[in-house]
């Protein structure tokens, strides 16, 4: 992305603009990224921040996957709080599967972000909120952020992650969903099993997949992952550089995928092992949603204001997945599209920063009178 006076440069790895932290919560440990627009000067409250953003990555990524949105959002006056999630980066990876799981992961979040805001919660409530926004894995925790803490989260927005609500009925396996309904979650069956862990392990390896996940091809087209199959591990020698980082960008994610848990991908993977727990563990939420009066089948249960971005060539997460997602929402859902596959935070860095700031920009000015 072309840097312009509305488009700050894109983060880089160890970027100045950006705090490397670590804190601990509930037992967990979390590294996260922090930005934030200049102290004020002469102690002037207008110059405070207008809000608090949480940015929340997906797999296989990191933090550092929303480096064209940080500098950017900070740009319009917000802090900005970036996660590696359990199994990412620098933080933990428990061996426990309910460590991954939205409910806590979600309530981690609250406690991160409030751990970071001076004031805590108090200053959280009175900017309304938290901006909660998310792509990929990030886009389903930050649904769930919204739905667990309707009063905390002043905004959410999800690239490529359409809303799905708990599910009401009995539970269903995975395979089961990938037979009936979702078959562009196949891939998810290997995901979920040993053979991938097994497979892709040590930096060798963990390069060649970053690479095919991140749009290399073969010197004759060879891809190296697709939906029906999942990872092809015969043609991971065959990769070339990705299109979509530099050299310096890919050093960076090897060695941050690579460094979490000696050398595999285990933590990550686990996000795929959660649907029962997942299951379990909502029985609670839908019980919060009732308390609420809201309807457990799926009306008007996401109370925020909401923006969808679509990423039209997104295999994994088709467009046909939100068809008729609106009903969820009690305010009308923004919904907006980019050309892109998958990675369209950094395919089309500009459109979706448009879409964010557009939808943003709603939300802050009825809430900067009040800051």
């Amino acid at each position: 992305m072309t840097s312009t006076p509305d488009f700050p440069p894109k983060l880089t790895p160890h970027d100045p603009r950006v705090l490397s932290k670590t804190t601990t919560i509930n037992g967990k440990k979390y590294h996260y990224l922090f930005s934030a627009p200049p102290p004020p000067t002469g102690g002037d409250d207008a110059s405070q921040p207008r809000g608090t953003v949480l940015l929340i990555h997906g797999w296989p990524d990191l933090s550092f996957g929303w480096r064209y949105q940080v500098p950017f959002l900070v740009s319009l006056g917000l802090r900005v709080i970036v996660p590696d999630l359990p199994g990412f980066g620098r933080s933990d990876s428990p061996a426990e599967l309910t460590a991954y799981s939205l409910k806590s992961v979600t309530h981690d979040l609250l406690e991160l972000v409030e751990s970071e805001v001076p004031g805590g919660r108090q200053q959280i409530e009175k900017e309304g909120g938290i901006l909660v926004g998310g792509h990929d894995w990030g886009g389903a925790v930050a649904w769930r952020f919204a739905l667990w803490f309707p009063d905390l989260t002043r905004a959410v927005f999800s690239v490529c992650t359409p809303f799905w609500g708990p599910s009401v009925g009995e539970f269903v396996p995975l395979k089961q969903k990938v037979e009936t309904v979702l078959p562009n979650f196949r891939y998810q069956l290997q995901l979920s099993g040993p053979e991938f862990e097994a497979e892709v392990k040590g930096e060798e390896k963990i390069r060649q997949f970053l690479s095919g996940i991140y749009g290399a091809q073969g010197p004759n087209g060879e891809r190296m992952f697709t939906s029906e199959k999942g990872c092809l591990f015969e043609t991971l020698p065959l990769m070339g550089k990705s299109p979509l980082l530099d050299e310096q960008e890919m050093d960076y994610y090897v060695k941050e995928v690579a460094g979490n848990d000696g050398g595999s991908m285990r933590g990550g993977l686990n996000w795929y092992r959660t649907s029962q727990v997942n299951y379990e563990e909502e029985r609670e939420l839908l019980k919060q949603l009732e308390k609420r009066g809201k309807n457990v089948n799926g009306e008007k249960i996401v109370e925020p204001p909401a923006l969808f971005v679509l990423a039209t060539r997104d295999k994994q997460l088709p467009p046909a997945m939100s068809k008729g997602m609106e009903r969820f929402f009690e305010k009308k859902l923004m919904r907006r599209e980019v050309e892109a596959g998958h990675w369209a935070l950094w395919e089309q860095p500009v459109k979706v920063n448009q879409a964010i700031a557009e939808f943003l920009d709603g939300v802050l000015a009825k809430g900067d009178a009040k800051l």
